[in-house]
């Protein structure tokens, strides 16, 4: 049950992130918004450094800097998938992929589920592809080119979680330390070499740190829940986040929940129920 809540806590983290990251990149590059949240979300890491502790172990330096750079890469692949669309068709791929490949790596890892879990496991992948799903271009059809971009964006962010995951679970803060290191070296790295392609906008700092802190919290609960839990219900659970961001949208933005959203949210609220009671 502790596992269960934290990683709807990482959930809801991760969705109200995107919501203002998504907010910070309508006004500026998204490099921008990124160069902002990146160093917001490693300063929040430090300061947790010394409350949660971190053990600079070689496993934890290794995972931590993999779950970096495949962090970067979600950050790449994913943006350019959405900004060639259509999105109501390739996020949900992405959320789907970054929920079943963590929950394959379980199983194969010896995880079991009892009989309200394996009931419960596969309405929450279908939960994620429902509640991640837009509305409008319905008739669009990506091109093979956004599809294996919207694959590879999944994968990213699955092994992001799965470094993260493999990481020694008396490491503390650790592997959060070195990935958003890494992950923010790599970002400013490819900032400093499009600098010129990035307009004169600039970023809208406080939606952008205030992105990049939620994000650091939405890792560090990722991480609790997934050494006192199971990475396959951990993973499904987590991978809700865009029930956050259309949630925000809805009360913030004034945007209308669609019918197959609301299904989404309903189906993911009963999915919860089951995989608590495993």
């Amino acid at each position: 049950m502790i596992a269960l809540l934290l990683a709807l806590g990482s959930s809801l983290a991760y969705g109200c992130a995107d919501f203002l990251g998504g907010l910070g990149a309508r006004k500026a590059h998204v490099l921008r918004t990124v160069m902002v949240a990146a160093p917001a979300s490693l300063a929040v890491e430090l300061l947790l450094w010394p409350v949660l502790g971190a053990s600079f172990s070689p496993a934890a330096l290794g995972w931590g800097a993999a779950s970096g750079v495949a962090s970067a890469a979600a950050f790449a692949l994913l943006y350019k998938t959405l900004a060639i669309g259509p999105m109501n068709v390739l996020s949900p791929v992405t959320a789907l992929v970054s929920a079943a490949l963590p929950v394959a790596v379980g199983l194969l890892q010896g995880e079991h589920l009892g009989m309200a879990g394996l009931l419960g496991l596969p309405l929450a992948l279908v939960a994620v592809v429902l509640v991640s799903a837009g509305h409008g271009a319905g008739s669009s059809r990506p091109t093979r080119t956004a599809l294996l971009l919207a694959l590879g964006a999944g994968a990213a962010i699955a092994l992001q979680l799965i470094f993260l995951h493999q990481a020694p679970s008396d490491s503390g803060v650790a592997p959060l330390i070195i990935g958003r290191a890494v992950s923010s070296a790599v970002t400013l790295t490819a900032a400093g070499l499009l600098h010129r392609r990035m307009g004169p906008e600039k970023p809208a700092y406080a939606l952008s740190a205030t992105a990049g802190v939620l994000d650091s919290l939405a890792n560090l609960l990722f991480l609790l829940a997934a050494r006192s839990g199971d990475l396959t219900v951990v993973a499904v659970i987590t991978a809700l986040y865009p029930a956050g961001t259309v949630l925000l949208a809805r009360s913030v933005l004034a945007e209308r929940i669609h019918k197959g959203q609301l299904v989404g949210l309903c189906t993911a609220a009963v999915a919860v129920s089951l995989l608590a009671v495993t």
